[in-house]
């Protein structure tokens, strides 16, 4: 018993900081300044060791005087090079990240309607986009609930799937991808069990979760005792998937995982397999990374961008951007 509360201490301690923070007040969209200051890391020798097939191209700490900016959990990196970045309050935030075009980054709230202004009705934690048709669907913690946003970043619909009902109040949706035949899968946070699991709940829609709201259950398998926290499709259909887990409450010490996964294989009722690529370990100047987004370039290989998530305590933890890239022939076909 003893040793069973020693490990579930940094959790209980995580959920208390996040679950005391008091609601944000309703803003409209600003400008403002982010400083991205670059990162000292470890040697190319040693990076290589923890990141395996991924090559890092930097790495940088976003600092912002404006108290709006903070807690973001997913991303939509746009073709114009821009990242939109979500948080946890129902805003986001859209910059720059170096090495692109230059803009004025601004920070603004979704229009959510029909819910009040309490964290439940607003906790973004997964984010799709449709560059087609300009539609978002979010993935909300705490009610485990879908909401689809039109173009303008305005709910249009709302879902509570049956088959999420059970997930909890802080350990929902906290990954969502839209497959290439239109189908949507949503994986839970934590492992059905603490202790040694690898299981994680999860639901696959036929189509847009608004409209095929009876999901079918999956399991998905990844690295023992990790957190799910986001996944972004490839192009070939590949899903990267970011897991995260808290090592220590204070200081904060965090480590994470990617992992890949074939979405062709997933199967109502089976368990769908991933195959571990990197360690973002402790030793590295990691922290709380919780949102992952791909862009393809012109070469082939393939960027990728992961954010952290700051929980709004900036004493304690940091908003860090870092950009990997990746030659997608490298990267294993996970087998079933």
């Amino acid at each position: 018993m003893r040793r069973s509360i020693i490990f579930l201490l940094p959790l209980l301690v995580l959920l208390a900081f996040t679950w005391m923070r008091s609601p944000r007040p309703a803003w409209g969209r600003h400008d403002l300044s982010i400083r991205m200051v670059p990162q000292a890391m470890p040697s190319k020798r040693i990076l290589a060791s923890y990141l395996g097939p991924f090559r890092f191209e930097g790495g940088w700490q976003l600092r912002s005087r404006n108290m709006r900016f903070y807690g973001y959990s997913s991303m939509v990196p746009q073709p114009d090079g821009r990242i939109w970045a979500f948080n946890d309050a129902g805003g986001y935030v859209r910059f720059s990240p170096p090495g692109t075009m230059p803009s004025t980054p601004q920070v603004a709230e979704i229009t959510f309607t029909g819910s009040g202004q309490e964290k439940i009705y607003r906790d973004v934690e997964a984010t799709v986009h449709d560059p087609a048709t300009g539609r978002y669907w979010l993935g909300l913690e705490g009610g485990n609930q879908i909401v689809r946003l039109n173009a303008r970043l305005a709910e249009d619909a709302r879902v509570s799937p049956a088959a999420m009902a059970a997930w909890g109040d802080n350990t929902g949706p906290e990954a969502m991808a839209r497959l290439p035949d239109g189908r949507f899968v949503v994986i839970r946070e934590t492992p059905r069990s603490l202790w040694g699991d690898r299981l994680h709940e999860a639901v696959l829609f036929d189509g847009d979760p608004i409209k095929h709201r009876d999901g079918h259950k999956i399991m998905f398998d990844g690295p023992d005792n990790f957190s799910v926290v986001d996944m972004a499709l490839l192009p070939d259909g590949r899903a990267l998937i970011l897991m995260r887990r808290l090592l220590w409450p204070l200081p904060m010490r965090f480590a994470g995982r990617i992992v890949i996964a074939d979405t062709a294989q997933i199967r109502p009722g089976k368990v769908w397999h991933s195959t571990p690529l990197a360690a973002l370990a402790s030793v590295l100047p990691v922290d709380n990374f919780e949102a992952i987004g791909v862009v393809p370039g012109a070469d082939g290989r393939i960027t990728v961008w992961l954010m952290s998530d700051d929980n709004s305590m900036r004493i304690l933890q940091r908003t860090l951007l870092w950009k990997l890239s990746v030659d997608p022939k490298r990267l294993p076909w996970p087998r079933r």
